[in-house]
């Protein structure tokens, strides 16, 4: 009974550890109106390491915590851009940290980016955006995240050449239409001429901090996903020339394979992930076996062990011409074979080889747009 009571005890003190460690970053306090801004030691997506010290100059300081793959940072891109681009020359300094944890990101969160948080990610994505400021990495630890109480992408932070916060909050109050209060960018001129800010907090709006105790839920919602039905349904021609027609408002993505193409089912993890990025926006996926309806059996064990939950047919004849004809003319046999179907029919892209990943993730993004502008 002692070695039961002390097994006991002992679990609920790690279970009340894990929380207590689980709750923290969640937990965190935004910075008051007021206080010194915290020290940081972070990479920079340009290779150089960043501290709190390398801005001593600047009259004023805003730093935004922002990240790669919420569609209100994105929307917001353009604005920080010009916002550092406006006030570079009158003794101001803006740095952008992403503190998101990768892991912590669930693929349904990523519907509209082709990229995650990475600092490989951070890299790409500085470099397409032309970022003239630096885009520093804080997602490993997240102590400086944590310091600030950066609660959301994007959360701004703005102090004073003593280094005091004299604002927190929103850059503007609307992050896809015209903006009526320029919320930061008044802070800033207050700052510049020598008044006290206006308005010193506003409410931040934006994706959540990717706090790396939400790993959990993206390995929740993997399991979840990974027990969602398979099945292999048999299309013939006439349903598959309806399927081309796509008399839809989705952008229809059709993956032809065969169970005797190695590069076909190698290619599968990498469909499967696109589709749960993209499937709640105006995309479908579909997967279309050219093998004779005799090996269905075989097929359907092959998606079922990739977990290829779309849409999966199988052409109901061996007739591969027949096939092509109804689905695309142009496909000239070779497998696996990959298009993307706009709504109206027409074909965007087509892959002859195997996919490649990220180029299909940009056009997909691109076509569906990045911001909420566009709730495709």
């Amino acid at each position: 009974m002692r070695c039961n009571i002390l097994t006991y005890c002992l679990c609920a003190v790690l279970l009340f550890s894990l929380a207590a460690n689980m709750t923290s970053a969640k937990s965190v306090k935004t910075l008051a109106i007021g206080s010194a801004a915290p020290d940081f030691n972070l990479p920079g997506v340009d290779g150089k390491t960043y501290h709190l010290s390398d801005f001593k100059d600047a009259k004023v300081l805003v730093v935004i915590f922002t990240c790669n793959h919420c569609p209100t940072a994105q929307a917001y891109e353009p604005r920080i851009i010009k916002m550092h681009a406006d006030y570079r020359k009158k003794g101001v300094a803006l740095v952008a940290i992403s503190s998101n944890d990768p892991l912590a990101l669930r693929l349904d969160e990523q519907g509209y980016t082709d990229i995650g948080d990475s600092f490989e990610d951070m890299k790409l994505q500085a470099k397409r955006r032309g970022f003239k400021f630096p885009y520093l990495y804080d997602g490993d630890t997240q102590r400086v995240a944590t310091a600030f109480g950066a609660l959301a992408t994007p959360h701004v932070f703005i102090f004073d050449a003593e280094r005091k916060l004299r604002y927190n909050g929103r850059i503007d109050d609307a992050d896809i239409r015209p903006p009526k209060s320029r919320d930061a960018r008044n802070a800033i001129d207050d700052l510049l001429a020598g008044r006290p800010v206006a308005v010193p907090k506003t409410r931040v709006y934006g994706c959540s901090t990717k706090w790396s105790d939400k790993r959990e839920t993206v390995k929740s919602s993997t399991e979840k996903w990974n027990a969602e039905p398979v099945e292999l349904e048999t299309i013939g021609a006439k349903n598959l020339r309806e399927l081309a027609a796509n008399k839809t408002e989705n952008y229809l993505l059709v993956n032809l394979w065969s169970i005797t193409c190695a590069p076909c089912i190698t290619e599968m993890p990498e469909l499967v992930t696109i589709n749960r990025m993209y499937r709640r926006r105006h995309f479908r996926m579909y997967s279309l076996s050219i093998d004779p309806p005799e090996t269905r059996s075989e097929a359907l064990k092959i998606l079922k062990k990739n977990y290829m939950s779309c849409t999966n047919y199988n052409f109901d004849s061996a007739d591969r011409d027949k096939m092509a004809e109804a689905l695309d003319p142009k496909w000239e046999g070779p497998v696996p074979y990959t298009i993307l179907i706009a709504p109206g029919g027409k074909i965007v892209h087509r892959w002859r080889d195997e996919i490649k990943p990220q180029e299909l993730k940009t056009e997909i993004s691109k076509l569906l747009g990045k911001t909420y502008a566009s709730r495709k």
